[in-house]
């Protein structure tokens, strides 16, 4: 399945989690406790999104979300 109209604060969201989860895995990550509460708060955003009741596999929905965040924040640090 391919949802590529994914709202962009959503996909904004997502690249905000996994720039947060990998500052929280670097290491010697500094201040982890306010990257964990990041990450947190980002995670209830992405799994709360109003985006998510419109769509018919959510899971398909939420994995391609995922993958197209990491590409993208693959074709940035390119």
């Amino acid at each position: 399945m391919y949802v590529t109209d994914f709202p962009d604060d959503l996909m904004q969201t997502q690249a905000a989690w996994n720039d947060t989860y990998q500052a929280l895995a670097a290491p010697r990550a500094r201040d982890t406790t306010a990257l964990r509460r990041r990450l947190l708060l980002l995670s209830v955003r992405l799994w709360w999104h109003p985006y998510w009741e419109t769509v018919p596999s959510v899971p398909a929905a939420r994995s391609e979300l995922r993958q197209l965040a990491r590409l993208h924040g693959a074709i940035r640090a390119a």
